[in-house]
């Protein structure tokens, strides 16, 4: 038996998922805890935020996310790729900058729109 705490929604349900009754889980509020709970367990995954260099903009750095939940294992070899990403400004809200990460169909794009700075 494995505890858990949702994080689906701000209640944060604490989870019970037993791994030897087909990852059977309870405490949770809504269905939507029910998934969480064995997707953790089976298949975890996570969104990343982070920052990458930006040339030509009034601040340094811009902040990005990956539009879809990214592989658990495959956080940190996601962190070095973004680390060695520099973007020219002018930047778009939405804007690909890096598509099919390691392979996932996972793509990182811009979390804020960046014009060139004068």
């Amino acid at each position: 038996m494995t505890n858990l705490i949702c994080i689906t929604c701000p209640k944060g349900c604490h989870l019970c998922v037993d791994e030897q009754n087909d990852y059977a889980v309870t405490g949770n509020s809504c269905p939507r805890g029910a998934e969480y709970g064995r997707n953790e367990l089976l298949h975890p995954v996570r969104v990343i935020t982070s920052t990458v260099r930006i040339t030509g903009a009034m601040i340094p750095r811009l902040p990005v996310k990956t539009d879809r939940p990214l592989p658990k294992e495959k956080m940190f070899d996601c962190m070095q790729l973004i680390n060695q990403i520099t973007v020219q400004a002018p930047v778009q809200v939405g804007q690909i900058l890096a598509a099919n990460i390691l392979g996932t169909d996972v793509n990182l794009v811009a979390a804020k729109t960046l014009p060139v700075y004068p």
